[in-house]
């Protein structure tokens, strides 16, 4: 996999944080899925309250893909057309221990963003999966700190 995380990570904007920055450590992937995952060992910035990897409370970043890759089958002889095209899944989970409650033991929140790309679009279309991605990430960092400010009030 062409996946990389170099530390430490720039984080996103987000209310209350100043230059958050997060020192990450490789990881063994905790998944049957051919995968690569960090632990975020330091923070760097202003981050009040946000806690490192435990195994009480997780700060990983996870990425997968496929045990194995589709492909496109071939087009119908007689009509030319495949009717069955299947995907491939790409997965990137972050894990967060959070307090539900002050006193109370961390839970796991989890942020989840899949892509499910049709086979053989890889070959014959390789630019718009580009930039689907491109678009994809930089809404969600774009609206990082909105997200931020969503999850705690509540207000779309």
């Amino acid at each position: 996999m062409p996946i990389a995380v170099t530390s430490p990570i720039t984080g996103a904007a987000q209310t209350g944080f100043t230059s958050p920055t997060y020192t990450v450590l490789a990881d063994t992937a905790p998944t049957n899925q051919p995968g690569k995952q960090v632990y975020v060992s330091a923070l760097g910035g202003t981050q009040a309250g946000v806690t490192v990897h435990t195994v009480a409370a997780p700060f990983t970043i996870n990425f997968t893909r496929p045990s194995t890759l589709r492909v496109l089958p071939p087009a119908n002889p007689v009509t030319g057309i495949v009717s069955q095209v299947p995907t491939n899944t790409y997965t990137v989970v972050t894990r967060k221990g959070v307090l539900p409650l002050a006193g109370q033991p961390y839970r796991v929140a989890i942020w989840r963003t899949t892509a499910e790309i049709p086979a053989g679009a890889d070959l014959a279309d390789a630019p718009n999966i580009r930039a689907g991605y491109s678009a994809h990430l930089g809404a969600v960092a774009q609206q990082s700190s909105n997200m931020g400010d969503l999850a705690i009030t509540g207000a779309l």
